[in-house]
Order: structure tokens, then sequence, then C-alpha cells
């Protein structure tokens, strides 16, 4: 059709579709011919549902996919799934595509290039890593191996390798379905990215709820039976037994399909691209987990893989690429998880970040509870809030607790996207009834706590 533009899209996930979907939005079938090219099975899903699949929590597959191709091809969108982006010619202006059933190869022209290749997880180069009954978890295909594996082989014992957030998760999946279940770190606290005494309530609760906790100790290997299953996680100190084992190591940027056409990327390893989220690159395009952002603490790059933040960027791009103008100012790193009863939350920098910063930063960390303390259910909860000194700015905050806490990170994540000041948010209009908060809030106590430490230290500099 003369005239008509092409927008090739490769990733069929947040990121992507909805980009697709909001070029779509603003400029018709006409005017512009949008093909999404997705390797795997399935697209436009959510993995963070993933644990919960794999815990029973959510019953049906289906209920974590938001739309199917056919629905997009309904909207003009053609999304191609199994088939894969194997190299990208930027002087051309086309992608070689497999088929990744078939094998065959086509090269498929663009006018512009939407990257949403997503993040990979860290598999360790170790023996027996790529055993039977050794998972990664990252793609919907990696859940349903995980769930057909504990419903079909019915094992006894899961390791799961990693404290991060995808590892409590699994971790609590794994409980869930009433296994023995043990995480092994070779950090020296779970949930790294929180500060040492917040890492040490996750630690006390992990092992409250009968999980065998192994703190810095590394992975060795990964013992197999004749037929190539895992049996056993080695580490340094030990020889863990296992019939089913987690990996879950974190992810990064996948980024090679770009790096090797020449698209830019950064120190953390993700696409550079702008506040419209184009790439260095003449009419290409980057989104989600596989971009670097900046963080509006720090003021430096990050990557950090969550939905919320690749639908954001997917969303400015396809603004854009619709012919309209949106941007994307960053992020403060707001993350909440869980591991059954115990939340957790976090949001902008912790000490040691903000001392990387450069930033002059103290903390105050405050016990209180969850509801007035008469209220059933009331639960106590611990808030951390890190202020810069003499300034009182607030830096970051974390969370700890159990129902009802780790929300709350909602309200500190606002007061550190605007800027504010641990004093100013002692003035804060929160919300309170007795079966929701006692009458001075978690959050209004931790800013009452910092606004006094940063005054107090004020006063030893005079």
């Amino acid at each position: 059709m003369a005239g008509r533009e092409r927008l090739l899209v490769i990733g069929g996930d947040a990121a992507g579709m909805s980009a697709a979907s909001q070029a779509r939005r603003r400029r018709g079938p006409d005017e512009l011919e949008i093909l999404v090219i997705e390797r795997g099975n399935r697209a436009s899903y959510s993995a963070c549902g993933i644990p919960y699949y794999v815990g029973g929590d959510v019953d049906e597959l289906d209920k974590l996919i938001a739309r199917t191709p056919a629905e997009f091809r309904d909207r003009d969108i053609d999304l191609r799934i199994r088939a894969e982006a194997v190299e990208i010619d930027l002087d051309g202006g086309r992608v070689r595509v497999r088929d990744v059933d078939g094998g065959g190869e086509r090269w498929e022209p663009y006018d512009d290039l939407m990257v949403a290749t997503g993040a990979v997880p860290r598999r360790p180069e170790l023996p027996g890593a790529d055993a039977k009954g050794v998972h990664g978890v990252q793609i919907l295909d990696d859940g349903v191996a995980v769930r057909r594996a504990v419903e079909r082989d019915d094992p006894r014992r899961a390791v799961v390798v990693g404290g991060g957030y995808i590892g409590l998760e699994m971790a609590e999946a794994m409980v869930k379905r009433g296994l023995e279940v043990s995480i092994v770190d070779a950090a020296d606290q779970p949930m790294s990215t929180l500060d040492p005494d917040m890492g040490a309530l996750i630690a006390d609760a992990i092992r409250g709820i009968g999980v065998d906790l192994h703190l810095g100790e590394g992975v060795e290997g990964f013992d197999t039976a004749a037929d190539g299953s895992v049996t056993a996680v080695r580490t340094a100190g030990r020889t863990l037994p296992a019939d089913l084992v987690v990996l879950g190591l974190g992810v990064r940027p996948n980024t090679e399909l770009a790096q090797a056409a020449g698209i830019e990327t950064g120190p953390t390893g993700g696409i550079v691209v702008d506040r419209r989220m184009r790439t260095r690159s003449d009419r290409v395009w980057a989104a989600g987990d596989c971009v670097e952002t900046r963080h509006l603490v720090s003021g430096g790059p990050v990557a950090i893989a969550l939905g919320t933040h690749a639908n954001k960027q997917g969303r400015v791009a396809g603004v854009n690429l619709g012919g309209g103008y949106a941007t994307f100012p960053g992020v403060v790193g707001t993350a909440v998880s869980k591991i059954c009863r115990v939340e957790v939350a976090r949001t902008g920098l912790n000490e040691r970040e903000a001392a990387a910063a450069g930033f002059d930063a103290l903390s105050v960390a405050v016990e209180s509870t969850t509801r007035a303390g008469y209220h059933p259910g009331a639960t106590v909860m611990t808030t951390k809030l890190i202020a810069e000194r003499r300034s009182g700015r607030l830096l970051g905050a974390q969370i700890v607790g159990e129902e009802n806490a780790a929300k709350r990170v909602d309200g500190l994540a606002i007061a550190l996207w605007n800027g504010m000041t641990v004093e100013e948010m002692t003035g804060l209009d929160l919300g309170y009834a007795p079966p929701f908060a006692p009458v001075w809030d978690p959050v209004l106590i931790a800013a009452r706590k910092a606004a006094d430490a940063v005054e107090a230290d004020m006063r030893r500099d005079r």
C-alpha cells in the first residue's frame, strides 16, 4: 500500500505489545503496518504471576495472559509467535527472522524498529547446571515447566539458588506445594537490595516458616543421576539433596542481538535510550527490561526488570511512534515481594547505594503496628528511612512486616519522586481508621524519627 510505513517490534510481551498497541491507537492500518516477532509460545502475559501459578494461587495459565495473538490480529497488529529475530541490519533497515519450528529464515524490512527483547535469567556456568530438574524462571514457559515437574514428578525436596525477589517468591511456591525447601545464597543476607539489618529480619522470617537458609555459600555444582536428573546442590560447606532446583539469581538485559547490530548499550548492560525511548541508532526504539534508565535519586543509570516500567516505557515509545509526544522520566526503584506471611518493600537507595552516589546519609528504623494495636489482626512491621544529613531529603525506604505492610511503600515512593524532606513528610495527610492503621501511621512515625535524627545531627555540628 503506497505511503504506508512499517513498524517491526522484536518481543511480544509487556513493552513490545504496549508500544504496538499505542502506535495502533494513533495510526490506522492504512498508514502504519505493525509486525511483532515473538520467539516464545505466548505473548502479552504476566511474568510476575509465574510464582503464583507454580504455587497454585493461580489455577489456570490463561489467567496470566492479557491478550491472545488472535485478539491482536483483530486490531490489525500482526503478532507472530515462534518467530525469532536473529540479526538486525541497521543499514538495510531489516531484521532476519527464523521460524523456531521449521528453521526457515527470511528478511523483514522496517521503517521503525522497536527492540523489546526483555531480560534473561542469570545461569551459573557450573557442573550440572543444565541438568534435568534445574529451572530458570523468566518466561511463562519456564513457569509451566516448573509446575509440570512439581505435579508430575512429585518431588520432595527443592533447593532455591538465590535469595532475591524471584528466589523468595519461588521458595514460597514450593512451600505451598508441600516441599522441603532450602535457599542457598552466596550473599550474607537474603534480599541483598536491603540493608543488613532489614535483611536479617527477612532471614528470621524465612527460617520461621521452616525453610532452611544457607547464607554466604556459593554454589559449586549440581550432582546428577545416571539419567541426567539433578540429585543435589553442592556448596563449599555442604551437599543439599534436591529433586528440584530453581535458579533465582536475578536477570540481566537481553541485549546480545542489539549489541551485535551496533546499538549502544550502557554500563548496566542495558540499551541506552533517551526520555522518548529512542536509541542512538536512527529510527530504532527500545523499552522494557532490555534498556537502562535514570534513577531519579542517585541520578545514575540503572537496569531494573519490572513489568511496571516495561509497560510505561512501551506506552511512551508507542505514543511517539504514533506521532504523539511522551517521555519516561526515570525510576526510584520501588519493589515489593513476599514469602508466605512476610512482606518486604523498598524504594530509593539503601545505605550502601546512597554512599556510592555521594550522599552523606543517616538512617532510622522504627517498629510499629499495621493497624491500631487494639484491633484484631494488628501485626508488627519495621520501617526504615534513609535521609540526607542537613537537608533531610528522603533518599530511600525499606519495609518488612506482615499483612498491610508492604504497600505503604507507595506513599514513600511518591515522597521520593517529589523530593520531599522527612520533615515535610511528618505532615502528610494519610488515611486513618483502626482496621487500616494506628493513629500515627508507621510512615509518619518513621518520618518523625528521621526528622528528629536530622535535627539532632545538625545540633551536634554547631
